[in-house]
């Protein structure tokens, strides 16, 4: 059976907590199914919108690389009939046309999208290539860390024009699925006219055509085509350009001829908004207590973040049980331990200290003396985006007042590492030692 095929794609791609969690608890109606539509039940209205958010783009891709045909995803709610399941305010459907458009996530729009000074260029350079195809800026080009907004402003772009457009929206790696796929069929004139004579090509996770020079070379020359007959390109990646290991420097150069932006990490108070924005598109009710122990309490990934409150929601609305800070607590901590990561702050203090030969104590002592202060920089920046330690943890270890300052030094070294060649090589040192640490254990 096919849908079990896709469950062993998924399960390949995403973490073990989050297939059980998500996609193990999705049933597929084959009886309501055919070719071109696709029924699948979930059990709960919060599972449903988060499938339908973060999935169910992968989901119609997976069909097509199985079957050819990019189908129509239908989600219901399982106790719902066969003639409430066509027509009911939880059916989220999509119209496919594998020449026409790409399939979008309709919630990822502009106006859903939350500003702050961490991605308010990134933002407004999305919003005119939108309302101005290939007029000034393109190729646009968006770099930032997993999970911080490329790819919702990917979908906002094609969601805009997704009415008057050709617009096609993927990942770089289902690129290279499809590529593949025609090459094995023999039918590259069939990929080409899809990808080269649409209006808006968004690819997301570029970096994944590292090493991969066949595809860089099929790229190359559909990125020129597009560009010289004036169509706009989009990409993102979770690296800057020049950081790009195995891209070939002709598509590095081609890269940087439009513009560049970065998307950092969101600070503490744009998080809060994020926050409040998932709260009011999944009806969530949570009092602003809540929302800040929430934001202080996980890391800067969005992802994570929709993650815990939709386990939170769904374990009030099963248990029937009150929103409250005891509730959201437990959950943090029990999400914490069933993500657990295998790096923690006392590797990365472990490893700065070797590094750099200071004493583990210094680095958590409140010594202010240049060469400490550079290397809790690190530790800060690092335990932020390596581990699940919360802001009032990292200030704890590290014996600073309180999160406010891990916040406004997190903003300080992000802009620092920006112009700081030697802080930005130590950090990349020191991860790459972790990394190699873990992985020989």
């Amino acid at each position: 059976m096919i849908w079990n095929d896709i469950l062993q794609d998924l399960k390949k791609d995403l973490s073990q907590n989050e297939y059980e969690k998500y996609i193990k608890n999705i049933r597929f109606n084959e009886k309501n199914s055919d070719s071109n539509l696709k029924v699948l039940e979930v059990n709960n209205i919060f599972l449903l919108n988060w499938i339908k958010r973060n999935y169910i783009n992968k989901i119609a891709s997976l069909f097509e690389i199985h079957t050819e045909i990019k189908p129509e995803i239908k989600i219901i709610l399982k106790e719902q009939n066969e003639k409430s399941s066509k027509d009911t305010k939880y059916n989220f459907k999509i119209i496919p046309n594998v020449y026409k458009s790409s399939i979008l996530n309709p919630s990822f729009t502009f106006e859903s999208f939350v500003i702050g000074e961490s991605n308010k260029f990134s933002f407004n350079l999305s919003k005119e290539v939108a309302k101005n195809q290939a007029k000034s800026y393109n190729p646009l080009f968006i770099s930032g860390d997993t999970g911080l907004g490329k790819t919702h402003l990917l979908n906002a772009i094609g969601n805009y024009n997704i009415n008057n457009k050709n617009v096609i929206l993927i990942t770089s790696e289902e690129f290279l699925n499809d590529y593949i796929t025609h090459l094995n069929n023999k039918s590259m004139d069939r990929f080409r006219n899809k990808y080269r004579n649409c209006d808006y090509l968004l690819i997301d996770d570029i970096q994944f055509f590292s090493g991969k020079h066949t595809i860089q070379e099929e790229f190359f020359h559909t990125f020129n085509i597009l560009k010289d007959n004036n169509k706009q390109i989009v990409l993102t990646s979770d690296k800057p350009i020049k950081d790009l290991i195995g891209i070939e420097e002709r598509l590095k150069s081609r890269f940087e001829s439009g513009i560049i932006s970065k998307i950092n990490p969101p600070e503490l108070e744009t998080k809060i908004e994020i926050i409040k924005k998932k709260c009011e598109l999944d009806l969530i009710q949570l009092n602003d207590e809540i929302i800040e122990f929430i934001a202080l309490n996980i890391n800067n990934n969005i992802r994570t973040i929709e993650g815990i409150l939709t386990t939170i929601n769904s374990f009030s609305s099963i248990m029937n049980q009150e929103i409250t800070i005891d509730l959201v607590k437990n959950t943090i901590k029990n999400f914490k331990k069933n993500n657990n990561e295998k790096i923690n702050l006392e590797d990365i203090i472990d490893s700065v200290s070797k590094v750099m030969n200071i004493k583990q104590s210094e680095i958590k002592s409140k010594k202010r003396t240049k060469n400490i202060l550079f290397a809790r920089k690190i530790v800060i920046f690092l335990g932020r985006k390596l581990t699940t330690n919360s802001m009032p943890e990292l200030a704890k270890i590290l014996s600073m007042k309180d999160h406010s300052t891990i916040s406004k030094a997190m903003k300080k070294i992000q802009e620092e590492v920006e112009i700081n060649n030697e802080l930005k090589i130590k950090i990349e040192e020191v991860e790459i030692k972790i990394k190699d640490l873990k992985n020989n254990n």
